[in-house]
């Protein structure tokens, strides 16, 4: 699976189960959200799996650039709080250092 498709996969799976966790602890929900919320965190984990790299680290850091972007998508979608201008530039500067972590020429 390509990380393209991956990565996406994951931070939903990642932020999603965070959020059940949050929506339980913060917003008062019931602890029944934790079912959905236990498997989205097993589904993220399983999905980083499927990142085509020799090295754990290196595919984790790449995912860390797509998790912040993913988590400003969904603080508009999900939160409505809509993401201001440096939250805009941080994610892209994430994006840009998580391609040259994955894509760059390694020797």
């Amino acid at each position: 699976m390509k990380p393209l498709l991956v990565y996406p996969l994951a931070a939903l799976a990642e932020i999603a189960g965070c959020f059940a966790f949050w929506a339980w602890l913060k917003l008062d929900r019931s602890p029944l959200w934790l079912i959905p919320g236990v498997a989205a965190l097993i589904a993220f984990a399983w999905l980083l799996t499927l990142v085509p790299s020799a090295a754990a680290g290196r595919a984790f850091a790449a995912y860390g650039g797509v998790y912040i972007v993913a988590s400003l998508v969904w603080m508009g979608l999900v939160e409505k709080a809509a993401p201001d201008r440096w939250d805009l530039i941080g994610g892209a500067v994430c994006l840009i250092g998580a391609a040259m972590i994955l894509l760059g020429p390694r020797g």
